[in-house]
């Protein structure tokens, strides 16, 4: 290891002037799949119930859709408003900070649908080079 190297495990990165251990907690929950799709929806179209968003979000568990806005909540990108009617009607919906964070989102969604074919187009000869990456895939 070479000594300019010796600082890399502490977690403090001089461009972000913090700790990257919190900036990588914030960057998992607002990178997953789920929360992309969450933001994209719900920055699309207003105030959404639960329901709907299940629907509208191929492949997403009711488990898997509930932690995922019970985590976009605590982290203050989205609001739950319950409404006392009988059933009772619950609605999602981002605040200030959610769409904010709805640029970046659409703009990566942009460019990953933009290069899909290069991408693809890579990882075919990736695996067609690695046999033990195509097993892997194939399992």
């Amino acid at each position: 290891m070479l000594p300019e190297h010796i600082h890399v495990t502490t977690g403090e990165h001089p461009a972000m002037g913090g700790d990257c251990r919190k900036v990588s907690k914030i960057l998992a929950r607002v990178g997953d799949k789920w929360s992309v799709l969450v933001v994209m929806l719900l920055g699309s179209g207003g105030p959404r119930r639960f329901n709907e968003m299940k629907r509208l979000i191929g492949g997403i568990s009711q488990r898997m859709l509930v932690l995922t806005l019970r985590g976009l909540e605590r982290d203050g990108m989205v609001t739950r408003t319950m409404y006392p009617t009988i059933p009772p009607r619950v609605d999602y919906e981002l605040t200030e900070l959610g769409r904010s964070l709805r640029e970046p989102v659409v703009a990566l969604g942009t460019w990953a649908y933009a290069h899909m074919p290069e991408i693809e187009a890579a990882r075919a000869r990736f695996d067609d080079r690695d046999p033990v990456a195509s097993f892997e895939k194939a399992g």
